[in-house]
């Protein structure tokens, strides 16, 4: 478990992954980058406590440096990758060992179940839920157990990580993703089952969540320079949106201006459709009714879905048109440090 600045959500995810029963010793192993908040502090208390729970230090913050460190501090032959801001349902390692062996799969991931404490995280975990949000990736919501692209998080196979050599470093977002790909470039499978669910808890602010979805993008338009046509194309509707946002406006000055006017004026306009499009659909998820296992649905949270949908989407774009231009380099995900724009405290 990679952690950086999670003191309101560590001991949660901790207890979580410690309450999974499975046949055989279990440890889990948490990867500390220099976090701020107390975080450090809340796992040495909890580490003094519990001796399965080991702590390895991640200075340079960074999610797959802290990954490879926690892997190679490892003594098992099953790794389960878990999250700082997640918490596993009751039986999710025994489910997913139990479907290692049964697929003979190198990787099982199962679905990303985003909840929300406040009518913003509540709004952000929709659209995370929702193949509107984020594409329609298979553990965004899919029912149907198979071969994967990728597995979010992931229960892994010891010796194929060792084999196509764990995490690439050089990746901060999207490295499991990344990952993935070489392990079914070797020839192993991923696996999609949809029985396993993991809750996720999502930022709780506008800017943080337009920071942390500026990164990813960023990452994804790097992934785009070095692997092409490998990445789906789903990862393309964000940027595509956000170019047609912006010939959008430059038609609406021309026309407001009288530069374009007549049949081309009217012509134009075609680009205004899409963008109504979206405006309805966007619209129509504010509207919309939650599942029936849902709590009911404030007006707070379905005002903040206007803005969590275009705030995911335009940041993604805006994050990916600047990572397949000039490539991610250095870029970081902000999103829990506060004002700062570095990893270091």
């Amino acid at each position: 478990m990679p952690v950086l600045n999670e003191r309101a959500y560590l001991e949660h995810a901790v207890r979580s992954v410690l309450a999974q029963d499975v046949d055989g010793p279990t440890e889990l192993v948490l990867a500390l980058g220099p976090s701020s908040d107390g975080t450090t502090q809340l796992a040495e208390r909890l580490a003094a406590h519990e001796p399965r729970l080991r702590i390895v230090h991640n200075p340079a913050a960074d999610i797959p440096v802290g990954l490879n460190t926690a892997i190679r501090a490892s003594s098992h032959p099953t790794i389960i990758r878990v999250d700082a801001h997640s918490e596993l349902s009751p039986g999710y390692a025994r489910r997913a060992i139990q479907t290692l062996e049964r697929t003979g799969a190198a990787n099982v991931g199962g679905v990303m179940r985003a909840d929300g404490r406040t009518p913003f995280q509540a709004a952000v975990a929709r659209a995370y839920n929702s193949p509107v949000g984020l594409g329609g990736g298979s553990y965004h919501g899919g029912t149907r157990e198979g071969a994967a692209e990728s597995a979010y998080l992931g229960v892994m196979r010891r010796t194929v990580l060792d084999e196509v050599g764990l995490f690439d470093e050089s990746i901060r977002r999207g490295e499991d993703w990344e990952l993935n790909l070489r392990i079914r470039q070797a020839g192993h499978t991923v696996w999609f089952d949809p029985q396993l669910a993991v809750t996720y808890w999502p930022r709780e602010s506008w800017i943080r969540l337009a920071r942390q979805f500026r990164s990813t993008g960023a990452w994804r338009g790097e992934l785009v320079r070095r692997y092409g046509r490998s990445n789906g194309l789903r990862f393309f509707a964000p940027p595509a949106l956000l170019v047609l946002l912006a010939l959008a406006l430059v038609v609406a000055v021309l026309q407001l201006t009288g530069v374009l006017s007549g049949v081309p004026g009217v012509l134009a306009s075609v680009v205004y459709l899409p963008l109504i499009a979206y405006a309805v659909l966007v619209i129509a998820m504010a509207l919309a009714p939650g599942r029936p296992t849902d709590p009911p649905r404030s007006a707070r949270e379905r005002i903040w879905t206007l803005a969590v949908l275009p705030t995911m989407h335009l940041s993604w774009g805006l994050g990916f048109l600047m990572g397949v231009l000039r490539g991610a380099h250095d870029t970081v995900d902000t999103s829990r440090l506060g004002t700062r724009n570095t990893p270091l405290p």
